[in-house]
């Protein structure tokens, strides 16, 4: 049974409409399959929402019916109301570009009922911002803040940089919370439940986004069910780009939902805070053997011409966006070969007005927003042969989508490729 309070309960008997009815009752029923004693308050979230493709079982267009079912679990079409008045709600990564559809390859069609899904959530509250790096465009939760999100990096880098608290819940659960304000509290959003068990040490290379791409996915190699990861040193100090990276291929090869940094997570100061005085239930090095194997894993071996290139997952930061114009400066992509560069709707802004975006197109490549290969899904790529990415949970993604080659590794690296239009192996 859970513990409603008064506002709850009142929500719950339909005083606050239907909508926000329905969606709080999703919320009970989960909690009561969790074990929840109560519910907390979320004050941010971000939802993977629109035309996306796990809808397409669906044969109607109406949005209101799609909504009603699919989210809130109702036969009965309920109208779409606001969500949560106290709760920053925006879009996570969309199905579809916001502009430029014909250069990934998608219909008028599809880009026209990706926007008009998008028209009615945005009138419902949700900003439309596009994105599975909320954090570039001011998306922040501070330490302790409760939040729901339907990227799963962006799970770990809140509850891990920011020590904000949250669950990877998933994409109803998620919205129904965006809806009434409020989460099971149980997992992440308890502290006693957030403390580190297994520690591991770096004795790879550590300098470099690519370096701590493998670190992330290696770690969730060796990472037990239900382990909550600490990083306890021997590394070169990361920043945001860096721990984007390493989480978003830890949630690739593992189901962590927090991953202690020692001296950077505010609730790992030191090892111990970490653990929470407790013994670790494991330790682990990652050697740079263990580095190389991943790298095999990743990557497909050998050395070979590419018709396709694609950067930026997750979303870049607008400095990356700059330097690769300025390694771009005065080059041109090959002849057949597709450079896409991917961000956000906001950096993509910053760099139409700094100029990024006039270098990066004219040599020949295209900074795109709001999307990815992943989520625009085959018929984006499927005229690719050879593919070649920057982000190990790209790689790992489209290898499920895609019986092209896939190689993966250092961002210039892949740009290189694309003006070469050719893969060439690190010795």
């Amino acid at each position: 049974m859970v513990n409603l309070t008064e506002f709850e309960q009142k929500m719950l008997n339909g005083q606050a409409g239907e909508f926000k009815q329905k969606a709080l009752q999703f919320i009970v029923n989960y909690a009561d399959v969790l074990g929840a004693k109560d519910l907390c308050e979320i004050s941010r979230a971000t939802l993977f929402i629109g035309a996306q493709h796990y809808l397409e079982g669906f044969t109607t267009d109406d949005y209101n019916e799609i909504f009603s079912k699919f989210y809130l679990n109702s036969d009965k079409p309920i109208p779409i109301g606001q969500f949560d008045e106290s709760c920053a709600v925006q879009t996570c990564v969309a199905a579809c570009v916001t502009r430029d559809f014909a250069t990934v390859h998608l219909s008028k069609e599809f880009f026209d009922k990706n926007n008009n899904f998008y028209a009615i959530t945005r009138e419902a509250g949700a900003s439309e911002v596009h994105t599975c790096t909320p954090y570039f465009s001011g998306w922040i939760p501070l330490p302790g803040e409760h939040f729901v999100t339907t990227e799963s990096s962006n799970v770990l880098l809140c509850n891990s940089v920011f020590g904000a608290c949250g669950n990877a819940d998933g994409i109803e659960a998620a919205v129904c919370s965006a809806i009434c304000g409020r989460t099971p509290r149980w997992g992440l959003h308890i502290k006693a439940e957030r403390y580190g068990n297994v520690v591991f040490t770096i004795q790879c290379p550590s300098q470099t986004s690519f370096d701590w791409d493998v670190i992330g996915y290696t770690i969730g190699r060796f990472l037990p069910r239900a382990g909550k990861p600490v990083i306890a040193g021997n590394f070169k100090r990361p920043d945001i780009k860096k721990l984007r990276q390493c989480f978003s291929s830890l949630a690739t090869s593992s189901n962590a939902e927090i991953c202690h940094v020692v001296g950077i997570t505010p609730e790992a100061r030191t090892v111990d805070d970490a653990l929470g005085g407790k013994e670790p239930a494991a330790y682990f090095a990652i050697t740079q053997k263990d580095y190389e194997d991943t790298r095999r894993l990743v990557c497909d071996p050998g050395s070979g011409p590419v018709d396709f290139v694609s950067i930026g997952c997750p979303h870049l930061a607008i400095e990356e966006i700059r330097d690769i114009a300025r390694y771009l400066q005065g080059k041109k992509v090959k002849q057949g070969v597709e450079l896409w560069i991917w961000t956000t709707k906001s950096n993509q802004a910053l760099a139409d007005y700094n100029g990024f975006t006039k270098t990066i197109e004219e040599s020949g490549a295209h900074l795109l927003d709001s999307s990815c290969p992943i989520c625009m899904k085959h018929e984006a790529h499927k005229h690719a042969k050879a593919m070649v990415l920057s982000g190990i949970k790209q790689a790992k993604g489209l290898r499920a989508q895609t019986a092209a080659t896939v190689y993966c590794g250092e961002t210039l690296t892949c740009i290189d490729a694309a003006i070469l239009g050719r893969w060439e192996a690190p010795a």
